[in-house]
């Protein structure tokens, strides 16, 4: 290089004339306490919310918050190509949906809070070409007129020189030493032209930084004189969140691990701009099992209905229950957490990055509805009410008529067996409770009555002809269940299980077999939550319709 760079510079931006220091001190060093951390989520709006992404950003605020720093929310739109009309509000929208807010940042569609704005990149087009003024009067970028042709073509010449890279970098960036008269000839003739890096890079040598889930990290230096401003000027991906996070002031970078490979020209292009490196931590991708070969894939966009944070909404998972597995995957001591704390938010759990594990972590959707179920148990029953109304409302209008026809009702029906100290396990997600209490509803029940193997159908008949005349809806449970062992002997059964399993051939059955019947005959089913609220809440004349009715079938 044998020119004046300050006079290229004002060649190349004669309209810029904000400078670095200026920014600096506009953007200011936060002034949180010592230790707080800075992170930040920052997405392309080119759809929904993907389950890794929403991942990552709750380590991302996890990681904040436990220092008592700060996380916020950037949008990343410079890639026009990929944006979606207002994948802004998907984004959001799928952050609200779990109740979660960011301490700064974007909040809606042309809407953000915060003193380090503007948070989307295409706002922030001015600061990305003071800071690239500034690298060229350092010497350390340049305008590059290469066609794609040409560019092909270096390509193909590294191909047959056998180079171990390939790039724009060395002997092959053909504009990497163009004089200033033929860089001014090139802009009089209108010649298109991307400025890039001017890379200081030895092939021969390695950085080395720490990653703060995965160690010590040695890599080649980077060599390649990467694109810094496209031909419309707007920044790469590379340039422009380097620039945010300075001026943002983030001091932790926390991503998936697609990005670890560009770790050494993101540190390269930070140290040209003068910029303090960030602390970097690069998370394990999100895998599932293959159906087909039973292998750990990443999960896909196109082939998993999963990879959408709405798939697991529409479904009818708590969000509570989402965030609960979440944290398993997280951090390995979570679960041991939860049992010493049973009843703290998740927010309550002493999350720590360095605790995370290096390899893929396995979204496995059985263990979902395991604890989607645990979590479920422990809601009381306003709470569950409550979900179940809005799921409904949003997923099944018709179901939310039924439902919401008697609140207290169904608030008294989800209560069955809940708030007791080992409340029954049933439901994992909210779509699963018209089939689960179908028989509560006239206009989901459906007779069934599929006797067990040593029930005759002369003594079911017999069972379930005596019962009614015992009946009485007033009746708590002991007195309910009384009356059923009352019916036992003189129907050839016995009251007593042990005493069955001692004698089987003595008796017809046992008194959980009476109560079967019943149960068979009022809902349909062998198992189901206690049966003497159940008929409570059904009332005595469903209940006796219910039994005449396959009295009369039988």
């Amino acid at each position: 290089m044998n020119y004046d760079c300050n006079k290229l510079a004002d060649l190349l931006f004669p309209n810029v004339t904000g400078t670095v220091a200026e920014l600096e001190e506009k953007y200011p060093d936060r002034g949180l306490k010592e230790g707080a951390r800075v992170t930040r989520f920052a997405p392309s709006p080119t759809g929904y919310l993907h389950i890794g992404a929403f991942y990552t950003a709750l380590v991302n605020i996890l990681t904040a918050d436990v220092s008592g720093g700060k996380a916020y929310l950037r949008i990343e739109d410079t890639d026009k190509k990929r944006e979606i009309a207002d994948g802004v509000s998907a984004i959001i929208d799928g952050f609200k949906d779990f109740g979660i807010e960011f301490s700064e940042g974007v909040t809606g569609f042309n809407s953000e809070c915060g003193d380090y704005g503007p948070y989307t990149q295409s706002k922030r087009a001015e600061i990305y070409h003071i800071v690239a003024k500034q690298l060229v009067k350092d010497g350390l970028a340049y305008p590059c007129f290469c066609s794609s042709e040409e560019l092909t073509e270096l390509r193909a010449q590294q191909e047959k020189d056998g180079a171990l890279i390939t790039g724009y970098f060395g002997k092959y960036a053909k504009c990497r030493e163009l004089t200033l008269e033929e860089i001014e000839k090139n802009l009089k003739d209108g010649k298109s032209y991307v400025l890039r890096f001017r890379s200081q890079g030895d092939e021969e040598k390695k950085i080395a930084f720490d990653d703060m889930i995965r160690g010590k990290i040695e890599m080649p230096e980077n060599v390649i004189d990467e694109v810094l401003l496209k031909s419309d000027g707007i920044p790469t991906y590379h340039f422009a969140h380097i620039c945010d996070d300075h001026f943002m002031r983030t001091t932790h970078v926390i991503r998936a691990e697609e990005w670890l490979s560009s770790v050494p020209k993101h540190i390269a292009i930070f140290k040209a701009c003068g910029f303090k490196v960030p602390k970097y931590a690069h998370l394990s991708q999100v895998m599932k099992l293959d159906e087909d070969d039973g292998n750990k894939r990443k999960i896909s966009k196109r082939k998993d209905p999963e990879a959408a944070v709405s798939y697991f909404f529409e479904a009818g998972f708590p969000r509570e229950s989402i965030l609960e597995y979440l944290f398993t995957l997280i951090n390995s001591n979570f679960e041991d957490w939860r049992r010493a704390n049973p009843k703290e938010s998740v927010f309550a759990f002493p999350f720590n990055l360095k605790k995370m594990s290096p390899s893929g972590c396995l979204f496995d959707l059985v263990k979902l509805n395991d604890v989607s179920k645990n979590v479920i148990s422990v809601m009381d029953a306003d709470t569950v009410y409550k979900y179940i109304a809005e799921w409904a409302e949003k997923y099944d209008e018709e179901f939310f008529k039924v439902f919401t026809a008697n609140p207290q009702r169904s608030r008294d029906m989800v209560n069955i067996d809940r708030e007791s100290p080992k409340p029954r396990k049933d439901l994992a997600k909210w779509s699963e409770v018209k089939e689960y209490f179908a028989y509560m509803f006239e206009e989901y029940h459906t007779p069934a009555f599929d006797l067990p193997e040593n029930i005759q159908k002369e003594d079911a008949k017999a069972i379930l002809e005596s019962y009614p005349e015992v009946y009485s809806d007033s009746d708590d449970k002991d007195v309910w269940f009384s009356k059923i062992k009352d019916l036992c002997e003189p129907l050839g059964f016995t009251p007593n299980v042990k005493e069955y399993k001692k004698n089987p051939e003595l008796f017809k059955g046992h008194v959980g077999d009476v109560s079967t019947v019943i149960r068979l005959a009022v809902t349909g089913r062998k198992n189901t939550p206690d049966l003497c609220s159940i008929m409570k809440l059904l009332g005595k004349d469903t209940v006796k319709t219910r039994i005449n009715a396959i009295v009369n079938s039988l």
